[in-house]
């Protein structure tokens, strides 16, 4: 009985061949994972640079930092909500005795070091005479710097630390849940963001873990309870027949689903890593993030993130052959299974390339545009959301034209940004509506709108029409 019984608001969605209502935000990033330091187990919000600080440097297998660092070199300013589940004691692995040598005042770890570090001297039981910030600087990075005339070129010191022990992330870790004291942790924990906020998760993304299968099932439950979108990668490696062949049962990869919320991303791209001080492969998920939030300030919730120029990427982890006219390219033949991938044309940078989610190509269905599973999603919530000032208060005529003209008024506002096409509206069908329904305080508007698709393909049809050679004289 109880799924009968809603005390409050619901949408019915029914697809054919959305007082003044305020549109949700679109574009919130919920980016799960680990980083060296900064709050665990917390939902944290990240609006630019300085509150990103807190997750610490981008060290290598700890994907907070860099994602971050990435999302805002495209898009800049924009809020993300981060769940960093990193344990310095279980996901650690400790270093002892680890000998460098300075040379021309400088050395370098082996590893980036978590948390604190003990120097001694080469005979390895006497700490070195050296005090930090003094004689000598450590960055997070691991590198060593002497400072001051006591520490002298060819002198070996031990280093003892911990360091990421990455193979020690486990899924149950990332995924977390709510225990009996309802105390959330991982992937839990964004469910309390239009509490804690005011706004929910609508873009879902682990870089390094979306590629396993509790990952990406995990974040398909969550895309649906927010109404949002996961975007998923194909695992570094990946070759293009792997990631097509990925698509089926057989293929190994997370790519064998038709949720229409997900969005199946390869390959890794390029960018320039601040440990290696080299260009390095990163997930492709972080980009695409940066990208629709881009999209979405830049121009509008309702346009694909397709096609876009993804900023301060230096290549792809392989070269993906892509052509304007030519359907057999493998960038079509990426995105003719669902599968988004970038385009690399001559003087265009490289762009995003694919607007369709994973239920293409075995539904037919508009939802399987990006877009429209988007702007379907952000027209939803907003007309619920806003109806909570109707709800419990007496059923009247007046009731009824109230809700319908509120509804009315976001669509008109809708159609004059080009999100809805001209004709959509929000109708109260008497039909609809049995006394005995109403009697139960129960009351049904039907809402009737299209999302213009993104133009996916131009066809020209070419006439060569010998006749207009009679124009000489």
């Amino acid at each position: 009985m109880a799924a009968d019984f809603l005390h409050g608001v619901e949408t019915i969605e029914v697809e054919v061949g959305g007082q003044t209502i305020r549109v949700v935000k679109s574009s919130v990033v919920a980016l799960l994972g680990i980083a060296p330091i900064g709050a665990k187990n917390q939902l944290v919000l990240c609006s630019n640079q300085r509150d990103d600080a807190q997750f610490g440097k981008a060290l290598p297998g700890f994907n907070i930092p860099k994602a971050l660092q990435i999302i805002r070199s495209i898009a800049g300013s924009a809020p993300v909500l981060v769940v960093n589940t990193f344990d310095t004691t279980a996901n650690t692995e400790q270093v002892t005795a680890e000998e460098q040598t300075v040379v021309a005042g400088r050395l370098k770890l082996a590893h980036p070091p978590i948390g604190a570090v003990t120097i001694k001297l080469v005979d390895g039981t006497t700490d070195a005479p050296i005090v930090l910030g003094t004689d000598y600087t450590l960055d997070e990075f691991g590198n060593f710097q002497a400072i001051s005339s006591e520490i002298e070129n060819a002198t070996v010191y031990k280093f003892s630390y911990k360091k990421l022990d990455a193979e020690t992330v486990t899924p149950t870790q990332l995924i977390g849940g709510v225990d009996g004291s309802n105390v959330r942790t991982g992937l839990a924990l964004f469910d309390l963001a239009y509490n804690t906020f005011g706004f929910k998760a609508k873009v879902f993304i682990s870089p390094n873990y979306s590629s396993l299968s509790a990952i990406s099932t995990a974040f398909s439950t969550a895309a649906q309870k927010n109404r949002g979108i996961y975007l998923l990668d194909a695992p570094f490696g990946t070759t293009i027949a792997g990631a097509i062949a990925g698509r089926g049962p057989s293929g190994g990869l997370v790519f064998n689903t038709s949720d229409e919320r997900a969005y199946l991303l390869y390959p890794y791209l390029k960018t320039f890593d601040d440990y290696s001080q080299a260009d390095a492969a990163f997930p492709y998920s972080a980009f695409m993030a940066g990208v629709i939030i881009r999209t979405d300030n830049d121009l509008g919730y309702w346009f694909s993130p397709s096609n876009k120029e993804i900023t301060g990427v230096t290549g792809s982890e392989r070269i993906i052959e892509w052509s304007i006219n030519d359907p057999d390219c493998e960038a079509n033949q990426l995105n003719a299974v669902g599968i988004a991938t970038i385009a690399a044309g001559y003087g265009t940078g490289i762009r995003t390339w694919g607007n369709r989610n994973a239920s293409f190509p075995n539904s037919t269905s508009v939802k399987n545009f990006v877009a429209i599973r988007r702007t379907d999603d952000m027209v939803i919530e907003s007309m619920e959301l806003a109806s909570i000032n109707f709800v419990d208060l007496p059923l009247s005529q007046a009731m009824i034209d109230t809700i319908r003209e509120a509804g009315n008024a976001l669509l008109r506002t809708e159609i004059q940004r080009g999100a809805v096409l001209p004709g959509s509206s929000v109708n109260y069908n008497p039909e609809d509506n049995s006394a005995s329904d109403l009697a139960s305080g129960k009351v049904t508007f039907e809402r009737v709108y299209m999302v213009p698709p993104p133009l996916e393909r131009i066809t020209y049809r070419d006439v060569l029409d010998i006749s207009l050679l009679n124009q000489f004289n």
